[in-house]
């Protein structure tokens, strides 16, 4: 039998390194750039590819029906939509277009006023995120970056920070899932 219990040591080791350096300051201020957007009635739109696209629609879960049991005080709930979830227009715009534009296109015709992007690439430089930004940016949206290693460009763009320094990206991709089921949790805790 293998003896795999030092390699998960390790793994979960590391994991509690990341966890205990994380910035709650910069957390807290993605989580109320959240809140606000519900406040406004405005749409968070949540952008990722692979494992950050599960987690970006795994957030629609938890915003749009755990989080969202009763109204703020102003009798709003959250809107959220995943950009990578529609797979018959994400496959169109990169077929048609290119994959760099899956999101930022779809962005083009649906940010209004009031609503915020959030956006996960571990590496922090993926193309089609970076232009999904810019996107958001030109129409004075608000941005959370969801990153790890050094955050990448998505850091440097964002408004609001998420970040997990790491070069891992399977540990950062479970950070990144916690932060979910953190603000869940805050979120249902709080109100």
């Amino acid at each position: 039998m293998t003896d795999y219990r030092p390699a998960m040591r390790e793994y979960i080791d590391a994991e509690i390194r990341v966890m205990n350096s994380l910035n709650l300051d910069e957390l807290n201020a993605a989580a109320n750039a959240i809140t606000d957007c519900r406040k406004r009635g405005g749409t968070i739109y949540t952008i990722g590819n692979g494992g950050s696209a599960a987690t970006a629609s795994h957030m629609v879960v938890d915003f749009g029906k755990g989080a969202n049991d009763k109204p703020d005080e102003a009798g709003n709930y959250f809107r959220v939509e995943c950009l990578a979830d529609n797979v018959p227009a994400v496959t169109a715009i990169a077929n048609d277009i290119s994959y760099d534009d899956v999101f930022a296109h779809q962005l083009e015709r649906k940010l209004r006023p009031g609503d915020l992007l959030i956006a996960i690439s571990g590496s922090g430089n993926s193309k089609n995120i970076i232009k999904a930004v810019e996107v958001a940016k030109s129409k004075g949206i608000p941005v959370v970056g969801m990153t790890g290693y050094d955050g990448g460009k998505l850091a440097a763009m964002s408004n609001f920070r998420m970040h997990c320094g790491i070069d891992d990206m399977q540990i950062a991709e479970d950070v990144h899932m916690m932060f979910d089921h953190m603000l869940l949790r805050v979120f249902c805790l709080c109100g």
